[in-house]
């Protein structure tokens, strides 16, 4: 297979960095334009084989631009080796230029001839191959493009997208109107970070990548502040303890929250901080739970809060808090975060805390933030929605306005810190979709600063040990999994020599 790999590289780009990158490979390396569309078409030719070894009968779609030339070029490759090709041309092919004509001759020179587009040549295809439009909208598709994706997802048949899934933002992971559906997808150069968060997983199937054997000097030149981590490669923050370690070292976690009917997400956030290795964690709650807790897990120590006042005690014995797992919004709730904001410690803010923030904002460099989409959209003062369109700004933005991390949940979890570089988690499954989850992630997180993590390492390892143990913990079935599910497999990934290199 010609350079194409399933584990993807850790640099992330945009779309107009890609461009870039192609741009000095035809500059500094004396490659042309059409030589990387060969490559990209071989590359997804070689792949398409083996992933569907079986499929005699190919449908390609291609549009006008460059991604049009790609399938091209792979539909003159498949042709070539026995198999029967279609290729439907969206789009006038008089408007079709440069690389893309070139490719575009050649395959009807090899005897496969471009038609119009008719939604029942789709129904004799074993597999579909979309180049309609790769990296080149920033609108809706319409028309007849809106109808085809729209058919194409409804047909039923495999899907092969080339670069970018058609009405999918390589830059955000958003799709404005329809989009393709696809069962996998191979990016070149560089991967667009779109792929990964939002949407991207779901509309590119199994993603692949092939750089097009462009030279690493060139990826050198084109600096990019967007990084996929994952948990094997931070596993150095996670060292093995020295034989004379005692629980001071470890820090002292307070998890505060917990209002009338909600002891439980303090008791799992507690219980999250303990398992990845706080030397102690303690619990602020209302009295009528403070009892309760031990009994479940004996090693949380309870302190009972009737007031602001009654945390202070605790909180000059702590090392870092969590405030907002089971808080709520009463008199009570504002209190509690009124006091804990006078404090100097590190924190992690979380659920109503959020919320709270987010009706009387501050700045802080102390803390870390972890807001899923709603939350995050309470504190930029907008819909949901728009977070979702594009997490990336949307990450960036609070953590301008709020400082400390940001982690942004979702699929394609992104941790945003103080640098405003993004670390993007590609860990984690539909199974967390569970009240909890967040609950555990905010103990992790803290339990990482308590033994001397800082607070933008605590984030990325914490975001990639919770999601890693929801992987692990998924393994019996994504459906009915609990945040009470991760804990075993959370103390094993925090000793990383349990795991290979």
């Amino acid at each position: 297979m010609t350079n194409t790999k399933s584990e993807l590289p850790d640099n992330l780009y945009t779309t107009s960095a890609v461009r870039e990158l192609d741009r000095l490979a035809i500059d500094e390396e004396n490659i042309t334009g059409l030589e990387l569309m060969e490559r990209a078409g071989q590359a997804a030719f070689e792949l398409m084989r083996n992933l569907w070894p079986q499929a005699h009968n190919i449908v390609v779609l291609c549009g006008t631009g460059n991604n049009g030339g790609d399938g091209y070029i792979l539909a003159r490759l498949s042709k070539e080796s026995g198999m029967q090709v279609r290729v439907i041309q969206l789009g006038d092919l008089s408007t079709v230029t440069g690389d893309a004509l070139t490719a575009a001759s050649a395959c009807h020179a090899s005897g496969v001839a471009s038609e119009v587009y008719d939604a029942s040549i789709l129904r004799g295809a074993e597999l579909c191959v979309d180049a309609l439009l790769g990296t080149g909208i920033d609108r809706a598709p319409r028309d007849l493009w809106q109808l085809a994706i729209s058919n194409l997802n409804a047909s039923a048949k495999p899907i092969f997208s080339l670069d970018v899934p058609s009405g999918l933002s390589g830059d955000s992971g958003h799709c404005k109107g329809v989009a393709v559906n696809a069962n996998a997808t191979i990016t070149f150069i560089g991967v667009k970070q779109g792929l990964l968060t939002a949407q991207g997983p779901v509309q590119c199937g199994e993603l692949f990548f092939s750089d097009l054997a462009v030279a690493k000097a060139i990826f050198e030149q084109v600096p990019t502040s967007t990084k996929r981590i994952s948990l094997k490669k931070l596993k150095a923050f996670l060292p093995r303890r020295n034989r004379d370690t005692h629980k001071g070292h470890c820090g002292h976690v307070v998890v505060i929250g917990g209002d009338y009917g909600y002891a439980g997400a303090v008791r799992i956030a507690a219980e999250a901080a303990a398992r990845v290795g706080a030397g102690l964690v303690s619990v602020a709650t209302r009295p009528e739970h403070a009892l309760n807790i031990p009994l479940a897990r004996p090693e949380l120590m309870t302190i009972a809060i009737s007031s602001g006042d009654d945390l202070t005690a605790i909180l000059n014995k702590a090392s870092v808090l969590v405030i907002g797992p089971g808080l709520g919004q009463s008199d009570w709730a504002f209190a509690l975060m009124a006091k804990v904001l006078e404090t100097k410690l590190p924190m992690v803010i979380d659920a109503d805390a959020l919320n709270l923030l987010s009706l009387e904002p501050s700045i802080s460099a102390r803390w870390v933030l972890t807001p899923h989409p709603g939350e995050a959209a309470r504190l930029l003062s907008c819909s949901s929605e728009e977070i979702q369109a594009d997490r990336f700004a949307a990450g960036r933005a609070i953590q301008s306005r709020f400082g400390g991390v940001c982690i942004l949940k979702g699929s394609g979890t992104l941790i945003v810190d103080n640098e405003q570089s993004i670390s993007l988690c590609t860990a984690g499954n539909p199974g967390m979709a569970s009240g909890g989850m967040g609950d555990a992630l905010s103990g992790v997180i803290a339990g990482l600063m308590a033994q001397g993590l800082d607070k933008a390492d605590a984030a990325r390892v914490g975001a990639c040990l919770h999601s890693s143990a929801a992987d692990e913990a998924a393994a019996s079935g994504e459906r009915g999994m609990l945040a009470s599910d991760l804990m075993p497999v959370l103390r094993s990934l925090a000793n990383p020599t349990n795991y290979a290199n």
